[in-house]
């Protein structure tokens, strides 16, 4: 049994992910298979301006996804809502610390106007940690996904939430407004948390994502992790466990890459051939899909994903 020791004593004191204690901070140079193309294309141009234009926030820029320039360029982006300010530090992320701005009331219809002008057919909305808020902003995720609903119907919608820690009802909330996909990521084995996501816990999250499914069993569920971080391979395959024993249908697997000499340092690079082993074994565990590179990002190829998220339940006749 592995035990998370609860270490907050202050969900709203800002941590520095630098003086978290970790292994020494030099990371082994990046190998061949990690290298992106440089993003200057003019789809990539023409996304960044939509979304400049109504004033919103991507985790494709605030956390420094290496997808960007793909993704920008087909009119792909994860909008992030409620500020560009978390509450938490954990160690991997890039994204800000501190005390955020009030909500932007407004922000819902003008992430459903950039999702109308991007064409987007699958939508995926994330945000950060609000611990500060009493729903932690589960409210603000439903009122953005019933405005998408109300300006493009067609459009399948994919949450990616924090984790609503001691927020009851949030998760409630969420799911009421009926999201396609509900995406939680368990970001790292459970022998990481204290160093590398110290504000959460891990049985919280596994719970959080079987909640889902016990409210509505329609919804998509969904979980990622990075590795390289450390953890063991046999790890890897007990979480594997543990999402399935939730009923999570998808499951991703990416390579960390630090995003700061003041961050959690690569401990090594996984190679391909080991993510391919992670993708075999977890369809073998009973997940829908398994998405495993070095590469892969929860919200990338999402809407393709969701495509044979689709076939492969009815192909299961569920």
């Amino acid at each position: 049994m592995v035990v998370v020791v609860d270490t907050i004593s202050n969900p709203l004191r800002p941590r520095h992910p630098e003086k978290v204690n970790r292994p020494d901070s030099t990371s082994p140079p990046k190998p061949n298979w990690i290298r992106v193309r440089a993003p200057n294309t003019p789809g990539y141009a023409e996304t960044r301006n939509i979304v400049r234009a109504n004033g919103l926030h991507t985790v494709c820029e605030e956390a420094g996804c290496p997808n960007i320039g793909e993704c920008w360029d087909k009119r792909h982006a994860t909008f992030m809502i409620m500020g560009d300010t978390c509450t938490r530090a954990c160690a991997f992320c890039n994204v800000k610390t501190g005390l955020p701005n009030p909500l932007d009331a407004s922000e819902p219809e003008h992430l459903a106007e950039a999702t109308a002008k991007l064409g987007l057919s699958h939508v995926v909305i994330t945000s950060v940690d609000r611990d500060d808020l009493a729903d932690g902003g589960a409210e603000h995720f439903a009122k953005t996904i019933r405005a998408i609903r109300a300006r493009c119907p067609s459009t399948t919608i994919e949450v990616l939430t924090p984790d609503f820690l001691r927020k009851e009802g949030a998760l409630e909330t969420v799911v009421a407004a009926k999201p396609d996909v509900f995406n939680h990521n368990l970001e790292t084995v459970p022998s990481n948390y204290l160093t590398v996501r110290p504000g959460a816990r891990y049985f919280h999250s596994i719970r959080l994502l079987q909640r889902v499914k016990e409210l509505d069993p329609s919804i998509f569920t969904k979980s990622g992790i990075m590795v390289g971080l450390g953890e063991e391979r046999n790890e890897v395959l007990q979480l594997m466990d543990d999402l399935r024993s939730a009923n999570v249908d998808f499951m991703t697997i990416g390579q960390y890459l630090q995003p700061s000499k003041k961050h959690h340092p690569v401990i090594r690079f996984v190679t391909p051939e080991e993510f391919k082993s992670y993708e075999t074994i977890g369809k073998t565990k009973g997940f829908l899909m398994v998405s495993a590179s070095p590469l892969t990002r929860s919200s990338h190829h999402a809407g393709d994903d969701f495509v044979r998220l689709r076939a492969a339940r009815a192909a299961e006749g569920c």
